[in-house]
């Protein structure tokens, strides 16, 4: 019996569960620099140095440290961060849905401006349409996130005052205003790489000639466009989508950054800084588990694009 193809993904996805977890831990710890003595400062006795390094596990060999935190990873236990003395678990459950709104609202924003713009594009290429969706899509790859942030802000919240400029709000009104600006932020970038993602897969499918067969037996054009040629563009679409996924992730740390967003990125940085190892890993694991997952989907969404890929 030949097992299914979705299922066959999810497996093989455990192996890389596995490595992202264990370059994780190896990554952290070659980080120069002494988390105890940091935290403690350079006044500390040796005896409260080794006094807390064996309170955290840290005086124990390496190979003993990776299997106690793989068996705590298992068990969704990531360790007690050493500034903030809570578990890493609840500090990533707290900021972890910020980011994940931040990245989702960014990507929504991409795809919403890129699908339309790339079509367009594509049907009228050549002309003035297409130029100008081209020279728009160049301007945005060429801002950055950490320019294209301050501009922002100067604008629309120093000079006109229509937004917030920081932080998360309070309510969901707020909340979704102090959101704009650091979802175009991330999202504009973005939509300039699908535009041209959208305008290539449009042109291919366009020139099939199952396209031109469904034009010969008189389907309107937004039929052929919109259910024929865009449902086989979207395949290559998506694999683009999920690998820029992991773009948006890191490109949040930058902006939250810029923003003061309450999310991972954040708290990734803050936890560099402090050199708190567990931090730091829950952190980075929760990004790397996070982008495996959404190859995933991606996968499962090839399949209903394309029925004929589930076997």
């Amino acid at each position: 019996m030949t097992m299914p193809k979705p299922l066959r993904r999810v497996l093989l996805t455990l192996p890389v569960l596995w490595v992202v977890v264990t370059v994780v831990f190896l990554l952290i710890h070659l980080v120069p620099g002494d988390p105890i003595v940091q935290m403690l400062g350079e006044g500390a006795t040796a005896t409260d140095i080794d006094t807390l390094r064996h309170a955290y596990h840290l005086d124990l060999p390496l190979h003993t440290q990776y299997f106690e935190y793989l068996t705590g990873v298992l068990h969704a236990n990531f360790g007690t961060s050493l500034r903030l003395h809570d578990t890493v678990l609840s500090l990533i459950l707290q900021r972890y849905p910020y980011t994940l709104a931040l990245t989702l609202s960014a990507l929504i924003l991409g795809l919403t401006l890129a699908i339309p713009a790339g079509i367009l594009s594509a049907l009228h290429r050549d002309r003035w349409q297409d130029r100008t969706a081209g020279v728009v899509s160049l301007v945005g790859l060429s801002f950055p996130n950490f320019a294209l942030g301050p501009i922002l802000i100067l604008i629309f919240s120093i000079k006109f005052g229509w937004l917030p400029v920081s932080g998360a709000g309070t309510d969901t009104q707020t909340f979704l205003l102090h959101l704009i600006l650091p979802a175009f932020t991330l999202g504009l970038g973005l939509a300039a790489i699908l535009t041209r993602m959208v305008r290539t897969a449009m042109l291919e499918e366009l020139s099939q000639d199952y396209i031109r067969t469904a034009r010969a037996k008189g389907l309107t054009e937004n039929q052929v466009v919109y259910r024929h040629a865009l449902r086989n563009a979207l395949i290559p679409i998506l694999t683009v989508v999920g690998l820029q996924f992991g773009s948006l992730l890191a490109g949040a740390i930058v902006t939250e950054t810029i923003f003061s967003w309450p999310g991972i990125g954040r708290l990734t940085l803050s936890a560099i800084s402090n050199r708190d190892y567990a931090l730091v890993q829950g952190c980075i694991l929760a990004v790397g588990l996070t982008y495996v997952a959404v190859n995933l989907l991606t996968d499962v969404a090839y399949t209903i694009a394309n029925p004929r890929m589930r076997t």
